[in-house]
């Protein structure tokens, strides 16, 4: 079988079990998908049919209980997931997950330093970053806290890219935005996607987000 090297990642019969979990009792079982570079994916399901969890797997936050996650050909059991989350991974999230307290480009200055990548110019670079998700050079010295919710969104998706992922991963992240906003943060993700070649994965309840996705994925309540 020739093997596809556009997949950048594989769930293979991945299972999940919390620890105080009765035997047989599981949060996610079983579940195989396949993410290729420069598509979008939405992943969709009703409330307990573990979405988060599969988030938290894919995330490196938690490791399978059964099943193997492969990365980039590399088994995320043998990996380390620090270094995992700060260099091959971007994580958006629903709440925006910015620290209220620093302004738009420290937030993402932050997490370059994080990533510990030598960057000659962290200030153009953050800059760019900005102007690549329609924010304004002026927003660069704003407080978070005065910004919109689509602006922030906004900050923390040039965040998640301050250190060049392969995969973009995000948790709701339309789902506390308007229609309008909606529309404008997924024409970024589909950018991301089709013009540079990232994989993007998108948990979302939003039927607009499915309809804009390359590839839906189901999941089901464990039975």
């Amino acid at each position: 079988m020739k093997k596809n090297n556009k997949i950048l990642l594989s769930i293979k019969n991945a299972s999940y079990q919390y620890n105080d979990a009765e035997e047989g009792e599981y949060a996610l079982k079983n579940v195989s998908f396949d993410f290729e570079k420069g598509k979008i994916y939405a992943i969709r399901g009703r409330s307990g049919t573990g979405k988060t969890t599969l988030l938290s797997l894919i995330s490196g936050l938690e490791r399978c209980t059964e099943g193997d996650i492969i990365f980039d050909g590399k088994n995320l059991k043998d990996v380390n997931l620090d270094y995992y989350r700060s260099h091959d991974i971007g994580i958006v999230f629903q709440s925006y997950n910015l620290l209220p307290f620093m302004t738009a480009s420290e937030n993402i200055i932050l997490s370059m330093d994080a990533s510990g990548l030598k960057v000659p110019n962290k200030r153009t670079t953050t800059l760019e970053l900005m102007k690549s998700v329609g924010l304004k050079e002026s927003y660069a010295n704003r407080k978070v806290l005065r910004l919109s919710g689509g602006e922030q969104q906004r900050v923390a998706i040039a965040r998640s890219l301050s250190y060049d992922p392969k995969m973009i991963v995000a948790d709701e992240p339309t789902g506390n935005l308007d229609k309008q906003t909606e529309e404008e943060i997924l024409d970024i993700f589909k950018n991301l996607a089709h013009k540079e070649g990232k994989c993007v994965i998108i948990v979302t309840h939003s039927a607009n987000v499915c309809d804009q996705a390359d590839i839906v994925y189901n999941l089901k309540k464990v039975a």
